[in-house]
């Protein structure tokens, strides 16, 4: 049998939602994969929204909000630029990458609806069933999914999303002005860390460990998994339980 994606898409209310019902009234034909919610912006479009659908079983997805300067709400969808580089950024960690998509669609665009929907439902197939949309589903792979949702969600990441743009606009109060570039470089380092403490995090729930058994586990240099451990220490997420054979063993005590 033929594998049928499962899509769920974002759809902004002003514009796409409405380039979607000019394709249904049309009758302009596309693949019926897709499920739709309706929001009031593209840059409404949580991080976490996304993780949480691939972790139910869902095979990919779009979001689709008004073109760049035509935002209902001025900059929402520049906001959710962001949001979406990001998102690819960590799903890249587990070849999920191009199980997501964001694009551009107005009200007068219901042939370019379909043609997006009609071409990411194809990507998607050639892809194949996720992971997650599985029987037996690879629990590693789950814990590094939660690992990616809990890193977006964390307050450093989302203070760093809602301020790119003032960022590299303005001036700080040093009189520095940060580049595209240069932003996006500490950008991609600080979901690099945070993705690895929450990874941290997550093993620690199930048992406390020495920093040398996590940079097995973790696949991580002990040196990198220390500076995370001071790191989670100073947020008090982590504490020091006790010292077996000289190693200090480290224990989660944050409650989710």
């Amino acid at each position: 049998m033929s594998f049928e994606p499962k899509i769920l898409g974002f759809l902004c209310n002003w514009c796409s939602y409405a380039g979607a019902d000019l394709a249904g009234v049309s009758r302009i034909q596309y693949p019926p994969n897709i499920r739709v919610i309706r929001v009031m912006c593209s840059g409404r479009v949580d991080p976490n929204f996304i993780f949480e659908a691939f972790k139910t079983g869902i095979d990919g997805v779009i979001i689709t909000g008004c073109h760049l300067a035509d935002c209902h709400y001025l900059e929402g969808n520049y906001e959710a630029v962001t949001k979406f580089d990001m998102v690819k950024y960590l799903l890249s960690k587990i070849n999920f990458e191009k199980r997501v998509r964001l694009e551009w669609v107005s009200a007068s665009e219901g042939n370019r609806f379909a043609e997006v929907i009609t071409d990411f439902t194809n990507q998607i197939k050639e892809l194949g069933q996720s992971q997650f949309g599985r029987k037996n589903q690879d629990k590693e792979l789950l814990q590094k999914l939660e690992a990616l949702e809990m890193a977006a969600g964390s307050y450093r990441i989302r203070a760093l999303v809602g301020r790119e743009r003032k960022i590299i606009e303005q001036e700080n109060v040093y009189g520095e002005k940060f580049s595209k570039q240069r932003f996006s470089e500490i950008f991609e380092e600080a979901l690099d860390n945070e993705y690895l403490r929450h990874r941290i995090l997550l093993s620690l729930e199930k048992s406390p460990k020495s920093v040398k058994s996590l940079a097995i586990e973790l696949d991580a240099n002990s040196k990198e998994i220390l500076s995370h451990i001071l790191v989670l220490k100073t947020r008090s997420q982590i504490v020091m339980e006790n010292i077996i054979n000289n190693q200090p063993i480290y224990v989660n005590i944050m409650e989710r």
